[in-house]
């Protein structure tokens, strides 16, 4: 072989070399940013082309494939579609997917790791692939009992298990149909997606996790934390009258006479002593305690949460307005239900979930949460006298709606009306001792005066019946 043969057969090598070396980097590094491209529309084919496995709630699929006679082979249906849909999201040919479809895509779709075995199995004895189930930790019962007792107001409904941080029921509203974007008629998909995105009520927004609101009077069960752990005691006297706020003209004025406990300022829901106590704690301490119980970090993995917040920058009569869950203060329905889950589990805050186990198609355990803890918000014996306090609320405050026979109850209401024009927020916290379970209710327009016992009336009833229907 002469020279000039051999320099052509070198480059020839080394071309085809770089071309190896090209592919393999590009199947190793790129194939994610790849198949992600909008463009590629051979993954996304194939995507509908597999059979996806089931999101289970018990032993009932919310989420779960059919065979379809169109090119795609597969329809993705939710037979409750409404009802789980905050948790469920959806899967779409145009628009991807959300919720556990989106963070749990690998596995349902049989592409995770841990499925790597099932594969090589499945192509070697020419078995059609399938996806792993998804069961996750969310009761039937109470998420139906939440949906209904919400019915067609705006806000949402968490449950939790507190000594696990399994989430029992959640519920956002108003909600949305995950099947009209599943639709494999594409035309019918664009135009629900069209009407959603453009409906100023976001019903494809889950406000039980992803949204903060100005918490109202349930904060005032951190602030009686902090309190706790300054040495105050539940019986602890505080000055209930009027209170200016420092440097300002802005009077809260009192509910409670000119003195109260600690107890009796929960009980009563007094502002004027929770804001005056707040100022005494001061805004470090309130924040310390604020980010014990969870704030400042976005506490659910499985899917999309927003943080909660204490603002960083803040003056003297701004801590008092933030004592009453005003001023810059929110937190999501999901954060204030570990509020009041801690309360119950000793002052441990668990890390909540969504999702129990993922299983293979021949129900081979994939993976398994096991229940982790998150923070330490207060101490055993300061927990037990929050409980107590919060029973008493119940039992003779402003919650008393939420009482239930034979059943041991704590709660708390609250109104947040920060800018005094938009209608005030309802919320209620809760737990209960048989059923074991922590509850928030948020009611995003609680259609009616400002007072602080518009959570008692609009959003504890509803916390009553989930916990009804746990029992």
């Amino acid at each position: 072989m002469n020279r000039p043969i051999r320099r052509v057969a070198l480059v020839s090598m080394l071309m085809t070399l770089a071309l190896l070396v090209n592919m393999c980097v590009s199947y190793l590094v790129r194939q994610d940013s790849l198949n992600a491209q909008a463009q590629n529309r051979r993954v996304t084919d194939a995507a509908f082309a597999q059979d996806r496995g089931a999101i289970m709630v018990g032993n009932t699929a919310v989420a779960e494939t059919v065979a379809s006679k169109d090119q795609f082979k597969f329809q993705r249906r939710y037979p409750q579609g409404e009802l789980y849909a905050p948790i469920t999201g959806y899967f779409s040919y145009l628009f991807g997917a959300s919720e556990l479809e989106n963070s749990y895509g690998p596995q349902l779709s049989g592409s995770d790791s841990s499925q790597f075995v099932n594969r090589l199995i499945d192509l070697a004895t020419g078995a059609k692939p399938k996806g792993a189930s998804i069961q996750t930790t969310l009761n039937a019962k109470a998420q139906r009992a939440a949906a209904n007792a919400l019915g067609d107001k705006k806000g949402a409904v968490v449950a939790l298990n507190p000594k696990t941080g399994a989430i029992l029921a959640m519920v956002s509203s108003p909600t949305f149909d995950p099947n009209t974007l599943a639709t494999h008629n594409l035309g019918n998909s664009q135009k629900a997606w069209n009407s959603l995105t453009k409906d100023s009520a976001k019903p494809m927004s889950n406000r039980a996790t992803r949204e903060i609101f100005p918490p109202g009077s349930t904060f005032k069960v951190i602030v009686s934390a902090a309190a706790l752990e300054a040495g105050y005691e539940p019986d602890s006297e505080l000055d209930s009258s009027s209170y200016t706020l420092p440097g300002t003209k802005t009077t809260i004025d009192t509910t409670c006479g000119n003195q109260a406990t600690l107890r009796q300022a929960l009980v009563s829901s007094c502002n004027s002593a929770f804001a005056r106590l707040g100022v005494k704690l001061g805004a470090d301490a309130l924040r310390d305690q604020a980010e014990k119980f969870g704030f400042g970090i976005k506490p659910l993995s499985d899917i999309g949460s927003a943080a909660s917040r204490f603002p960083d920058e803040i003056d003297t009569p701004q801590t008092g307005l933030a004592s009453i869950g005003g001023f810059d203060v929110a937190a999501t329905p999901l954060q204030m239900a570990m509020v009041a889950a801690a309360v119950r589990n000793d002052g441990v805050v668990m890390q909540p979930y969504l999702v129990e186990s993922v299983r293979s198609a021949d129900l081979q355990l994939l993976s398994q949460t096991r229940p982790s803890q998150l923070r330490l918000a207060t101490s055993s014996s300061n927990a037990a006298k929050l409980r107590q306090m919060m029973v008493d609320v119940v039992n003779n405050g402003t919650g008393w709606r939420a009482k239930i026979s034979g059943v041991t109850v704590g709660g708390k209401t609250g109104t947040a009306n920060s800018d005094n024009v938009r209608t005030p927020y309802a919320w209620f916290i809760a737990w209960a001792e048989d059923p074991n379970v922590a509850v928030c209710v948020f009611v995003q327009d609680a259609e009616m005066e400002a007072t602080d016992v518009a959570g008692g009336r609009v959003a504890a009833p509803i916390a009553k019946s989930v916990i009804e229907a746990l029992r």
